[in-house]
């Protein structure tokens, strides 16, 4: 069974930084693309991030310049660099994996409060 479980979340000031990892397990087989979505309480899920075998990489508008995706693909592992974080950047963040076929998987969900 495929599984993908994220690390990092957590509280952050105004300016700070955080770093997201996203890690799967239960396949052998390297996903297509991996990617970070959010999610802030009353709204709909949003792609943050996304990255591709190929490493080639796609942005929110919001998050541009300020966060940076990268992945291992020999571990199935995504990161997401966050620096200089607002606080409209509250939500919950989910990986996803995703395989040329079209199946996906996502991650239970990690929480990014920015606050004072």
């Amino acid at each position: 069974q495929v599984q993908l479980v994220e690390s990092g979340g957590g509280l952050v000031q105004p300016g700070g930084s955080l770093r997201l990892s996203c890690a799967a397990s239960g396949t052998i087989f390297r996903f297509y693309a991996m990617g970070w979505y959010r999610q802030a309480p009353g709204k709909q899920r949003e792609l943050v991030a996304s990255v591709t075998s190929g490493v080639s990489t796609n942005y929110a508008d919001s998050v541009r310049g300020r966060f940076t995706i990268s992945r291992d693909n020999a571990e199935n592992t995504v990161y997401l660099q966050m620096n200089s974080l607002k606080p409209e950047d509250t939500a919950v963040y989910f990986c996803n994996g995703r395989y040329r076929s079209g199946s996906s998987y996502w991650g239970q969900g990690t929480q990014v409060t920015v606050s004072s």
